[in-house]
């Protein structure tokens, strides 16, 4: 009997999710929404599991907030999952962070799961060689098994810093502009450098929303340069594993007031 109900309350649940994606999805959708997923050694400790079980809690969130962007039909999202820094960890928090990654890379790209169902192209944005090998490997094989899908794209950023990411992109700048054949008068322009961003090289369309969440206040080194002036900042204090379509909502319907308060705006100055 408690089976059975259960049944009908995550039947009426996946009713209203549905029929509440359908009535956004007939608005203004974003293209590209990133996430920083913040919280998770916090919620760990709110409900007394070990730190690992919250980063894989973390997994799932990103999982279930990936396929509700996808079924909104945002074209990107980009997640930082590992940045530079958190290589100063303790070793065995980094060393279960690492061995989640490998997991879950490649349960990401089995056959039938969420990115071929969707059409996903997985891309690891970051410096992959700081990496273990075992872990660089399965994100070379992950990036391949998904290389031709191409309805959406799905940035994991690890190890990554945004001042790493505009170094590179600058360096390789002007490197190009030193292999061309008349380098004296090459002028390195914001839109050169822009085309080399690690996003730029993964096809990424620009920046429209930054998401943070367990009520932390800043961007710590993630998407510095492409968050840009018309970029959306959010920030809520919920804790990602616990982040999910109800907080997700707000978000949207924000950004689909922009777009709407725009759109009436440009129609009077006609």
């Amino acid at each position: 009997m408690f089976s059975l109900f259960h049944q009908c309350v995550s039947w009426v649940r996946q009713k209203a999710q549905n029929a509440l994606l359908a009535v956004l999805a007939a608005g203004p959708i974003p293209k590209h929404i990133a996430f920083v997923m913040d919280g998770n050694r916090r919620y760990a400790r709110m409900n007394k599991k070990i730190v690992q079980q919250g980063h894989s809690d973390g997994f799932l969130a990103l999982r279930r907030m990936l396929e509700v962007c996808l079924r909104l039909g945002v074209q990107c999202v980009s997640a930082y999952a590992f940045s530079i820094e958190n290589f100063k960890r303790e070793p065995a928090e980094v060393d279960a962070l690492m061995n989640l990654a490998e997991e879950k890379l490649l349960e990401l790209c089995q056959h039938g799961d969420l990115l071929d169902e969707y059409g996903v192209r997985l891309h690891i944005i970051g410096r992959k060689e700081l990496l273990p090998e075992s872990v660089q490997a399965v994100a070379r094989k992950a990036e391949e098994m998904t290389q031709h899908n191409d309805r959406a794209i799905l940035n994991l950023c690890m190890p990554y810093t945004s001042r790493d990411e505009m170094t590179t992109a600058v360096e390789s700048t002007v490197r190009k502009a030193l292999d061309s054949d008349d380098y004296s008068s090459a002028e390195i322009t914001e839109k050169d450098i822009d085309a080399q961003m690690m996003t730029s090289l993964a096809k990424s369309p620009p920046l429209d929303i930054l998401i943070r969440t367990s009520g932390v206040r800043r961007l710590s080194d993630f998407l510095l340069w492409q968050c840009c002036e018309n970029t959306q900042l959010q920030f809520t204090s919920t804790y990602w594993p616990d982040f999910g379509l109800l907080e997700f909502v707000p978000v949207i319907l924000d950004f689909q007031r922009k777009v709407w308060y725009q759109q009436v705006t440009a129609r009077k100055l006609l």
